[in-house]
């Protein structure tokens, strides 16, 4: 679904990603951890299009997508939720999440201008959808609220909802637990399981290792651009060099 060959990322004279091979299988839920430096944004901005590589290619679905604009890359089925909270301010929550349908409408801005059958019909449905994925997500009822009055945990909901809009083959999480406390923690999790069991193909890149660890079919560890270690969490848990490396007396997740 997803494949990263022999990608390197050099800023200067630093290897921020050394030659990286990851393939991330249909369905699957792909765990991205390491510390600070280990290379783990450098990828993400790479596979998202924010960054260009100095050599090796991002594969979806088989074809490359590294000359495509991340909007072109959101049209192709590669979702992405950022570490902060970005919301349209002065928009209500479910105007929030239409946005994120739009990248995959057909009408054009005369249709638009003059607002034709198709913009209308197409508008229409991004408004259903918009609603279904709110009560999804556990927002129902607050559709007609400012985006920017909703606390964090909320705000993080409505930007999934948002990149699932887009009904994304593929969907990026970068550190979506950051800031959260424990609770919304605990329910974005759950709403993370609920994609997973539906058949979405996530990558996840998060420092909490325990909730990785919970989550992630497959792990993929990092240090200094390159991969150390890869495998399902029980034997990523067990490796020597990554207990050492990173992840020493962390405790397992009660959940």
């Amino acid at each position: 679904m997803l494949r990263v060959e022999a990608l390197s990322r050099r800023f200067g004279g630093v290897h921020a990603v050394q030659n990286l091979d990851i393939e991330v299988q249909p369905g699957e839920l792909r765990g991205i951890i390491g510390p600070n430096g280990a290379g783990k944004s450098t990828l993400f901005h790479v596979i998202a299009g924010h960054l260009r590589a100095n050599s090796g290619r991002v594969l979806l679905h088989g074809e490359p997508i590294d000359h495509l604009r991340p909007d072109q890359r959101a049209a192709r089925g590669l979702g992405i939720v950022y570490q902060g909270a970005r919301i349209f301010r002065g928009m209500t929550v479910r105007e929030n999440v239409m946005v994120g349908g739009h990248c995959r409408t057909r009408h054009g801005f005369l249709d638009a201008t003059f607002r034709s059958p198709r913009w209308r019909r197409e508008e229409a449905e991004i408004h259903a959808r918009a609603g279904a994925l709110l009560e999804q997500v556990g927002l129902r009822g607050l559709e007609d609220r400012p985006a920017e009055s909703l606390p964090l945990g909320q705000q993080r909901s409505m930007q999934l909802a948002t990149a699932l809009a887009a009904n994304p083959s593929v969907l990026l999480l970068d550190e979506p637990a950051s800031g959260l406390r424990s609770s919304e923690r605990s329910q974005f999790a759950r709403l993370i399981r609920g994609l997973r069991s539906q058949g979405l193909t996530l990558l996840l890149v998060e420092h909490d290792v325990a909730l990785v660890t919970s989550l992630s079919d497959t792990i993929t560890v990092l240090d200094l651009g390159c991969v150390i270690a890869e495998g399902p969490p029980a034997q990523i848990r067990a490796d020597p060099r990554v207990v050492a490396a990173y992840l020493g007396s962390v405790e397992d997740d009660p959940s």
